[in-house]
């Protein structure tokens, strides 16, 4: 039975696939002629003959509109296919058609031109061939066994078969018990060439002679095809390569599926009306499959033996002739089917009565059901009334907790003000304790302050006094550098009064003292600026003094200005308590910096007194010392003179004529000479007493300048501190006017809510208790139906009010 079956021919499965029109054909309009009904799986196809409209209808195993998608012809053509190819069985797809009509894109479609989708899933456009390679390998991948895929890419061109991707041929494995088992499954996937006509394919010379190759292997499987459907006895397979590799596919052992692709178009009607007729001729062609799967010889000659038993029994009956022609092993089988078959339709007929029984069940439970709906709803219009009858009252009962209630929140609103007002006065009074303590502590925390800065301000005339001091003894600075300037007019004309005997020694001693003499007066000039910088910066700090006093007192006069507002009246104290603290922490860092800066003064003063007193004794010693080499001088120079007077006495008597000219020359020239030292030494010694007047009266003018910017100093730190006292005893007396006005306010102006004696006085109200409310209070809905209900049962004596809601009447059911 087995080789039976697999021996049974099948057809070869053709499909058609119509293309949608593409741009040209939409853009010229053009008719369509081809109708796909995919339901019947038919293909109509209209024609006009001799005028006439002639519809050619085609019937396949499966028809695809050109609505389909690539997914839909997959699924429901070729996944059995590839099912089947997993199952051992050898399987060709082909597609078949016109040049343009969609062979390309239904086998391989456009995956070189979409992405793949997420997880790896091939996009919508991709063909036959990537979906069923991908179908194998998920397929035997979930199966987690061992297998083999082995791919072969042929090209076949102008009858020349070209290997674009191959394998070695191994098919056979063995098993550990040494048997063969042979399982394999052979998928031969094909997109033929264009079949159109060399004639209307448009193309020339060497494109002519490819067409003509292509059409010869075409031409030659149409001739296959017919010989395998007209039961011709030689078929020629071997006209073509094509038809070679392809003849297990056709009328051999091999599931085959054309593929036709036609166009919907008018242009393309013939080229169409011979895809449709060849591909309606290869259904015709019947195969043989058979699964690629020997079986182990223990299980195949177990079969044998079963099948040969199986028939000598029936042998063995037939040769009995009793009646029963067939074993009594199938016979009992058969009455057992048998009575297995009429116990269930016994089951099934009691089934079916119990069912009818249940049915007639239900129409009687709704027939009961529409009688009772018809009572209820004769009850629900008394209801209705009940319900508004209640609605009315419950107003009423609602009113009359209103007005308790208002009764109620009256007298509490009543007691509340009677606690509030208590409470409020309390508040006050501690309120007022509060306040005056907070002003007396300020008052005294401001006192204070003006102490200190009293202190302050009588530190900076002592300051002051001292700079006064200071400028007494740079005046004694003064008389001194005159004085030396005396001694040193002394020196020089003793240093001129010797410079006759010795000019040279003379210049260079006056150079020396000019050299002193200038390096005196600047140091005088520097002494001087320094002391005009320092009494520049007295007056800078004088001035800052003078602008944080002005803007203390501008901050007094605006936080103490009129303000009724207590709560404002203790933030403006906290204000003025951080700012008293500023101020103070200013000055005192102001009093800090000029002690510093005074001691800074006086010992740089101090540095200057005794720098001054030391270049005075430096000078005096340079004088004695100066004189002293004068004095040496003078003295060599008359031993000389002693010498050359010897020298020349020594002389021959010859040359003393030459030489009391050579010394009368000499002696003119020196008298000359000492006469132009003596004028410039005169000048010079001018030009001194100039500058040292010049000095004198610049530091007579420092002095003078620095005296009144002391004087104007004093007096305005007198005026200060008068302007302080007046703001101290305006600040006392603001303060008490704000406690006397705190005091008149809380104990003469505030006025408490006294009883008038018009309110009527309390009496005891007759309020209800808390349970006889709720009793008051109406019931839930649920709980008035309830009890409704009760009181009024279902059999109702009162004659019912037709219903005000329209409703068809009940059909009874069969």
């Amino acid at each position: 039975m087995s080789r039976e079956k697999s021996e049974k021919a099948v057809n070869v499965q053709v499909l058609l696939r119509c293309r949608p029109f593409n741009e040209d054909e939409l853009r010229n309009n053009a008719p369509q002629v081809v109708t796909c009904n995919e339901y019947q799986r038919e293909v109509a196809v209209s024609q006009s003959i001799a005028g006439k409209q002639i519809d050619r209808v085609f019937t396949f195993d499966k028809v695809f509109g050109p609505s389909a998608q690539q997914k839909d012809l997959y699924d429901q053509a070729v996944i059995p296919i590839v099912n089947e190819v997993l199952d051992g069985f050898n399987c060709t797809i082909f597609a078949y058609g016109q040049t343009g009509t969609g062979k390309t894109y239904t086998m391989e479609g456009e995956c070189k031109r979409a992405k793949s989708g997420p997880n790896g899933q091939l996009p919508p456009d991709a063909g036959v061939i990537p979906r069923a390679v991908k179908q194998i390998f998920d397929t035997l991948e979930s199966q987690n066994a061992e297998y083999s895929v082995k791919v072969t890419f042929l090209e076949l061109y102008n009858e020349k078969s070209l290997i674009l991707l191959g394998h070695e041929e191994i098919s056979k494995e063995a098993t550990p018990e040494g048997e063969e088992l042979i399982k394999c499954g052979k998928l031969n996937l094909v997109d033929l060439a264009g079949s159109e006509n060399i004639s209307r394919s448009g193309a020339r010379e060497g494109r002519a002679r490819e067409a003509g190759e292509i059409n010869k292997s075409l031409l030659t499987l149409g001739r296959v095809i017919t010989a395998l459907v007209e039961h011709l006895g030689h078929i020629p397979y071997r006209d073509s390569k094509l038809t070679r590799l392809l003849r297990d596919s056709l009328g051999g052992r091999t599931k085959t599926c054309i593929i036709a692709t036609v166009s919907p178009s008018i242009h393309c009607l013939d080229e169409t009306l011979s895809t449709l007729d060849y591909a309606h001729r290869a259904k015709n062609i019947k195969n043989r499959p058979e699964v690629n799967q020997k079986l182990m010889k223990s299980t195949l000659i177990k079969d044998l033996y079963s099948e040969i038993d199986r028939m000598k029994a029936e042998v063995y009956a037939a040769r009995e002739k009793n009646g029963v022609y067939i074993p009594k092993e199938r016979y009992y089988q058969e009455e057992s089917e048998r009575k297995a078959m009429a116990d269930q339709i016994e089951n099934n007929q009691k089934q079916f009565e119990e069912l009818q029984v249940k049915l007639d069940a239900q129409i009687q439970l709704s027939s009961d059901l529409g009688i009772k709906l018809n009572n209820t709803e004769k009850n629900l219009d008394q209801t209705c009334k009940l319900l508004a009858t209640a609605k009315e009252d419950i107003k009423a009962y609602q009113y009359t907790l209103t007005e308790k209630d208002f009764i109620i929140a009256e007298q509490k609103k009543a007691a509340r003000e009677d606690r509030l007002s208590a409470v409020n006065r309390s508040v006050v009074n501690d309120f007022q304790a509060d306040l005056a303590e907070k002003i007396g502590s300020l008052s005294s925390i401001i006192v204070a302050s003006m102490a200190r800065q009293n202190e302050q301000l009588q530190c900076v005339e002592k300051l002051c006094h001292s700079c006064l001091e200071v400028h007494n003894k740079i005046e004694a600075m003064r008389n001194m550098v005159h004085l030396n300037k005396a001694g040193i007019k002394a020196s020089v004309e003793d240093m001129s009064s010797m410079v006759s005997s010795n000019f040279s020694s003379l210049g260079q001693k006056f150079h020396d003292s000019q050299e002193h003499t200038s390096e005196l007066s600047k140091f005088i000039i520097e002494l001087l600026d320094k002391i005009e910088e320092e009494t520049h910066k007295l007056d800078c700090h004088a001035a800052r003094a003078h602008e944080a006093q002005t803007t203390s007192i501008a901050d007094f006069q605006k936080a103490y200005e009129v303000d009724v507002r207590l709560v404002g009246l203790r933030d403006a104290s906290i204000e003025n308590m951080a700012f008293l603290d500023e101020h103070k922490s200013i000055m005192e860092c102001a009093t800090s910096d000029a002690k510093r800066k005074w001691q800074a003064f006086s010992a740089q003063a101090e540095n200057y007194s005794k720098d001054g007193a030391d270049f005075s004794t430096a000078k005096h010693c340079r004088m004695e010392l100066l004189l002293q080499q004068c004095v040496k001088t003078v003295d060599g120079a008359s031993k000389h003179w002693k010498k050359t007077h010897e020298s020349i006495n020594e002389m021959s008597s010859e040359h003393v004529t030459a030489v009391e000219a050579i010394v009368r020359n000499a002696v003119e020239s020196s008298e000359q000479h000492y006469l132009e030292v003596g004028s410039s030494g005169t000048e010079a010694m001018e030009n001194a007493v100039k500058n040292s007047d010049d000095i004198r009266r610049h530091i007579d003018r420092l002095t003078e300048h620095e005296t009144e910017a002391a004087s104007g100093i004093i007096a305005n730190v007198k005026t200060h501190l008068g302007t302080l006292k007046d703001l101290e005893d305006d600040h006392a007396g603001r303060t008490t006017d704000i406690v006397r006005h705190t005091q008149n306010t809380f104990q003469n102006t505030y006025m408490d809510d006294e009883p008038s004696g018009d309110t009527p006085t309390r009496s005891e109200t007759d309020v209800p208790s808390k349970g006889t409310i709720e009793s008051l209070r109406s019931q839930p809905m649920e709980a008035l139906l309830e009890e409704f209900r009760e009181n009024n049962p279902y059999e109702s004596s009162k004659e019912p009010k037709p219903s005000l809601i329209p409703r068809s009447p009940l059909i009874q059911l069969n």
